[in-house]
């Protein structure tokens, strides 16, 4: 931790003068070497009180004149000085000194500045660049802690951003693993039917290669051969093939279209994050939206009926796995805004510059307050551990990034509804640039 910058380190303990002394005495003191680096000598009466200033430039002007010295030599140093000198005291701020001195000096500065105590007794000289390298260094201080300060934001700012890309992704896998569920489900009911019901064609198999054992073995006597006809005979009437045909027919296009099920939505899953392409790349946004709506359907399904009316789009340059993102977060928002089963209606269309989708949904809707407030970090309207504010500021951010913007209206009791706008131009820039 740098050592706290204060007027009293800037305090230079010079001797006073007294108010007798002789100009050219003065003059002689301000040609040594001790006093090269001040610009001006205090004089002070017996009690310690500054009564002002001698500068060195003015007695140069009174020495360089024609027998300046021989008129000017022995008169007392009163005559010469400045009797309003800048008095600054030690128990100023070091900014609130910086203000007052700066405000009343006189250029080319010719003088320094007395520095007194609380009784306004002399306590030392200070000098003008003495205080320009302390505020510099005051400066310099608080630059390295709001770096610091900043590094520090933009770690807890990721941290959060993960927590609710996190938290997205709970509600995401939770989601995900109940619509798996019902096909795995089926999937593995009828592969238990098809256990059971394969084995009386095991046992049918079994039967027949006995008979046919017996049938070519030249030892088997006629009961063998009796009962082994009479038992191939009752496991084909219990395997009943005919019949078996229909039911195992039906068993495994049931069974596949489970799996056709599950495999639509792993690549579903896939193209939502997007984790086998590039951070940028040309999608359609309508892809998007499909797959954002097949990961968000358990939450849809039982809110509102979606009705999608999307438009010929032009495939864009863009982070898919962002746009999707920002996509669940409005089709989740707009299935917990649903008092009652209702409706989300998501739009896409596009113009000469930029591309567009509309969600809009008839949930309860947002009072003014609220809608003001909307893309404002950690602002949430949902009970305490059900949100954490981020997920529309960050998507906010994400569209911004992109160069586009998004904006919401909303109605209390008439829903809400939410426009994204991408610009073609910047979609081209981040083509060029991924």
């Amino acid at each position: 931790m740098a050592e706290e910058i204060t007027l009293a380190r800037l305090l230079r303990a010079v001797a006073p003068l007294g108010p007798q002394m002789s100009i050219s005495a003065v003059a002689d003191r301000l040609l040594t070497s001790e006093y090269k680096s001040f610009l001006s000598l205090p004089i002070v009466d017996q009690d310690e009180r500054p009564l002002g200033l001698v500068s060195r430039y003015g007695l140069q002007d009174i020495f360089m004149q024609r027998f300046g010295r021989d008129l000017w030599g022995r008169r007392p140093v009163l005559d010469v000085m400045n009797p309003t000198p800048l008095l600054v005291s030690l128990e100023l701020d070091l900014e609130e000194a910086a203000r007052q001195i700066t405000s009343q000096l006189r250029y080319p500065i010719t003088e320094d500045f007395i520095l007194v105590d609380g009784d306004g007794r002399y306590r030392g000289l200070g000098t003008v660049l003495d205080l320009l390298k302390a505020m510099d260094d005051r400066i310099a201080q608080r630059n390295q802690v709001l770096r610091r300060a900043l590094v520090e934001l933009k770690e807890s700012q990721a941290q959060l951003v993960q927590s609710e890309k996190m938290a997205s992704l709970g509600q995401m896998v939770a989601g995900v693993a109940h619509e798996l569920n019902t096909p795995l489900g089926y999937v593995r009911n009828n592969v238990q039917l098809i256990n059971e019901l394969s084995e009386p064609l095991l046992r049918l198999a079994a039967s027949q290669a006995e008979l046919a054992d017996c049938l070519n073995d030249p030892a088997c006597d006629e009961q063998r051969l009796s009962d082994a006809f009479e038992k191939a005979a009752e496991q084909r009437r219990q395997a009943a093939p005919e019949a078996l045909a229909d039911d195992l027919d039906q068993l495994f296009a049931d069974t596949l279209y489970g799996l056709g099920q599950i495999g639509e939505l792993v690549a579903g899953l896939k193209d939502f994050s997007r984790l086998d392409r590039a951070l940028s790349e040309e999608v359609d946004l309508n892809d998007c939206i499909r797959s954002a709506l097949l990961i968000a359907s358990n939450s849809l399904r039982d809110k509102a009926r979606v009705i999608q009316q999307l438009g010929e789009l032009p495939r864009i340059a863009c982070a898919p796995s962002q746009i999707n993102q920002v996509l669940l977060n409005l089709f989740t928002n707009a299935a917990q805004a649903m008092d009652s089963y209702g409706q989300i209606k998501v739009k896409s269309w596009a113009d000469a510059e930029a591309l567009f989708i509309s969600v809009q949904d008839s949930g309860r809707g947002m009072p003014a307050e609220v809608r003001e407030r909307i893309f404002d970090p950690f602002f949430t309207t949902k009970p305490v551990g059900q949100g954490t504010g981020l997920g529309l500021s960050i998507s906010f951010k994400i569209i911004q990034d992109h160069g586009g913007s998004i904006r919401v209206a909303s109605e209390v009791g008439r829903g809400t509804r939410f426009l994204i706008r991408l610009p073609r131009s910047r979609a081209t820039e981040l083509k060029r640039s991924a």
